[in-house]
């Protein structure tokens, strides 16, 4: 039986993983809402719920690999290839760029799901399929637990997410949070080293 979008916010509640507040996101974008997928995964019973959902969506697809960003997709891609009983890596940022480190490799022809675990305007998966494209990579569909962008993000191939919800982004220089004096925190993991 499918998740209802009120059992997923209710896993988001219970771990707190919604947060509200003021927050730069990855893409330099502010918001009052985050989603911090980390906290979810700290319960292995809610990690494979959700990830089982997505898996469940991509059953009738053959897919050899699970490829993730750093570091917020890393459980959630881990989970989903356990789920599909698929190869799973992921890939960090060296220098500013998108690339694959460790050894990982992708082997050429090789049919490929882009796991994020939350989307905004999709940056980072557009860097990520780049790096997995330029190793010869057949990337087929992209997902992602939470699509803060109410549909409007596109990636070319089809797109799924678990849970999506029109989230208000500001442009930092015209954020409403900004000019009422709020200070914006950065969650996120892009500048870690």
């Amino acid at each position: 039986m499918a998740l209802s979008n009120d059992e997923i916010l209710s896993i988001f509640r219970k771990t707190g993983a919604l947060l509200e507040g003021h927050f730069i996101l990855t893409s330099g974008l502010h918001s009052g809402t985050y989603f911090q997928c980390a906290r979810i995964f700290q319960y292995p019973e809610y990690s494979e719920k959700l990830c089982r959902e997505i898996a469940g969506h991509f059953q009738d697809v053959e897919i050899d690999l699970v490829v993730s960003p750093a570091v917020g997709g890393i459980i959630f891609g881990y989970e989903l290839a356990r789920q599909l009983d698929v190869r799973n890596i992921f890939t960090e940022r060296e220098s500013g760029t998108m690339t694959l480190r460790r050894g990982f490799r992708v082997n050429p022809g090789e049919k490929i799901l882009v796991a994020e675990d939350v989307t905004t305007t999709g940056g980072s998966v557009r860097e990520l399929m780049k790096a997995v494209r330029d190793r010869g990579g057949d990337i087929l569909a992209v997902t992602s637990i939470v699509d803060r962008s109410g549909g409007e993000v596109q990636f070319g191939i089809p797109y799924y997410s678990l849970f999506q919800m029109d989230v208000k982004n500001f442009e930092a220089d015209n954020c409403p949070l900004c000019k009422k004096g709020s200070r914006a925190v950065k969650p996120g993991s892009r500048e870690l080293k």
